[in-house]
């Protein structure tokens, strides 16, 4: 068979592959608890200023 010629029956098979469902897998939603806080106040050097103290802690 040439490069790029129709397989028909690996078309089959893919096809029969890609509908099965797979539930073999842990199908239980993970919950996160915490919060999020945004600040958007400040300037891009006061940021800067704060990242570098952040890593030097």
């Amino acid at each position: 068979m040439s490069m790029g010629a129709y397989d028909e029956e690996e078309h089959e098979r893919r096809e029969q592959q890609a509908s099965k469902v797979d539930t073999d897998f842990d199908d239980e939603r993970t919950i996160y608890h915490g919060k999020v806080e945004y600040d958007s106040g400040e300037s891009a050097e006061e940021l800067l200023d704060q990242f570098e103290r952040m890593k030097s802690d």
